[in-house]
């Protein structure tokens, strides 16, 4: 019998009130008695998938002709970018993967404007500063640079696009671009001298040495800022500027500042990107889905409470008990690291909930045959977890790796679905194992010792 029975109890019910208590919050916090300090706050409002609360699935692919050899370290870049880009526009829960090898999905739970994601997505972020002369170019022009990305073998000039609006004029003249975006060090929305939104930029040590240069030998001349090849600034340089520090202003607005600095920050993707396909999904079906999800689990905790406490008596009531702990724990868990709730992610916590009850009935079988064979009630509980064991380690750690599988299949392929549905699955399979081996023993030899039933084949069904 277990030695330390009151301390695995305490325990047992420190871990219960702990998750209890992040379960029934949104926000979790300790304060100082003392004066009301906060010492510890954390966020644990539930985090729900794209396919529960809603949003926009987009699904990117390299613009680039069938068979170009695309570098796989290039689309992880234009992933990650992708990815701050989002977030900082206050796209919050994002998942942004690779699909294959020249593939990106993109979903966005609780996303309202698609068009604003989709635009700062593709857009290339392509700053330069372009020594135009005499000639002042209105904003909205497109101009031609001789700027030029270097290959492996060639230098090949960007291409100039077509104007897309009656705003802009389209000059022949081939322009010198003094340095682009690349070499920002900071970008910040800032205040322009007439109070209105600004760019505030931080140039790198070399790049500030040849902004210093250029402006104290162009005083009275154009520098015009362009973004993708269009002219969003042109002032003239009115003294050198030195310290690699400057603004840009134009006509923005607090949106379009801060857009235009999130494609700054976040640099230029390296692979042109367009959208194959997007998919926005209405919070009405979400909510619909959650809650028949519930209801389904609800309904079948009960079937399943129900039939242990029957066939097993006094065993069943107490795993049944030991399942609840099991729920409890595992949503806790689920919201204060912060994991994505998704229907796929439910049903592998449901089925890892299966997981759970077939080693209590391992377990409890073993017990049985042991009182059936003449053992006393402490032998045949002592026997019943250790000859079970071997049964739910081997059982529950196949389990398991099949779920790493699952989960390198859907981050491999871009698959958010099975990748859910692994994860909340291994999590699930690994707290049933702690709650099935620790929780249900803890708690039935605590009830044998008080209770000391005598009638073995009613409280047993043996």
């Amino acid at each position: 019998m277990i030695r330390n029975l009151y301390t695995r109890l305490v325990l047992i019910l420190i871990v219960a009130a702990l998750a209890i208590w992040v379960d029934v919050s949104d926000d979790i916090r300790i304060l100082n008695p003392f004066n009301d300090a906060v010492l510890f706050s954390r966020d644990v409002t539930p985090r729900l998938g794209l396919d529960l609360q809603g949003g926009l699935q987009v699904l990117l692919e390299a613009d680039l002709p069938e068979g170009t050899n695309i570098d796989a370290g290039n689309m992880e870049t234009a992933r990650s970018i992708v990815e701050n880009r989002t977030n900082a526009l206050g796209v919050s829960e994002n998942v942004i993967q690779l699909a294959g090898d020249r593939r990106i999905v993109g979903e966005f739970p609780g996303a309202e404007d698609a068009d604003a994601i989709l635009d700062i997505i593709q857009q290339t972020g392509l700053l330069e500063f372009v020594d135009t002369g005499d000639f002042r170019p209105e904003e909205g022009t497109i101009l031609q640079t001789d700027f030029a990305v270097e290959t492996d073998n060639e230098t090949t000039p960007l291409p100039t696009p077509e104007p897309t609006d009656t705003n802009g004029t389209e000059t022949q003249t081939v322009y010198h671009t003094i340095m682009t975006g690349r070499e920002l060090r900071s970008v910040n929305v800032g205040v322009g001298p007439t109070g209105e939104a600004a760019i505030d930029f931080v140039l790198s040590p070399e790049a500030a040495t040849i902004f210093a240069e250029h402006t104290r030998n162009n005083i009275g001349r154009i520098l015009a800022i362009t973004l993708d090849k269009r002219v969003i600034s042109a002032p003239s340089i009115d003294g050198e500027i030195p310290g690699g520090q400057g603004q840009i202003s134009g006509a923005f607005t607090t949106e379009t500042a801060n857009a235009l600095a999130v494609q700054l920050r976040y640099g230029s993707l390296p692979i042109p990107l367009k959208v194959v396909e997007t998919r926005i999904i209405g919070p009405t079906l979400g909510e619909d889905s959650l809650q028949k999800s519930l209801t389904a689990g609800l309904i079948g905790m009960i079937i399943v409470i129900l039939f242990m406490a029957i066939y097993y008596r006094l065993p069943g009531v107490i795993a049944a008990l030991a399942i609840l702990f099991y729920g409890t724990i595992a949503f806790a868990i689920f919201k204060y690291f912060h994991f994505t709730l998704t229907l796929p992610g439910i049903a592998g916590f449901l089925l890892s909930t299966g997981a759970a009850l077939d080693a209590n009935i391992l377990i409890f079988e073993r017990l049985k045959e042991e009182l059936r064979g003449g053992r006393n009630i402490t032998q045949a509980v002592d026997q019943g977890w250790t000859r079970a064991w071997s049964s739910i380690r081997d059982s529950n750690l196949a389990t398991i790796i099949t779920s790493l599988i699952l989960y390198w299949f859907g981050s491999t392929f871009g698959a958010t679905i099975v990748k859910g549905f692994s994860l909340t699955l291994a999590l699930g399979v690994a707290i049933s194992l702690f709650t099935a081996i620790y929780v249900t023993r803890t708690l039935l030899t605590f009830v044998l010792r008080n209770f000391k039933p005598q009638n073995l084949q009613a409280w047993f069904g043996i």
